[in-house]
């Protein structure tokens, strides 16, 4: 299924790992287990924040993409299913016009 994660990396311990170079080794094997189809980083509320679009296949998956980003980053993460404007239109074809 294709899902939005959402990272939102604590700001102090996202300094941290900056500095001793386990958010880029954490990011780029996070980056390549998801091979994500879009991705894109910067501040929302204040915080380092990533979104990432990939294919979830199994909810099983959550808990080992999400360990990483919580005992590095103190992370906040939301996943949410999404679609794209072919999944849009698909979709809205089976609802009849009231």
């Amino acid at each position: 299924m294709r899902t939005l994660l959402k990272v939102q990396i604590d700001t102090a311990a996202g300094s941290k790992a900056i500095a001793d170079g386990s958010l880029q080794k954490v990011m780029a094997s996070t980056m390549e287990r998801l091979n994500p189809e879009a991705a894109y980083f910067g501040p929302e509320d204040g915080v380092r924040t990533a979104f990432i679009i990939f294919d979830l296949e199994h909810p099983s998956q959550i808990p080992s993409i999400s360990e990483p980003l919580f005992s590095t980053m103190n992370a906040k993460l939301t996943f949410m299913p999404v679609m794209n404007r072919e999944d849009l239109q698909k979709g809205l074809q089976d609802i009849s016009p009231s």
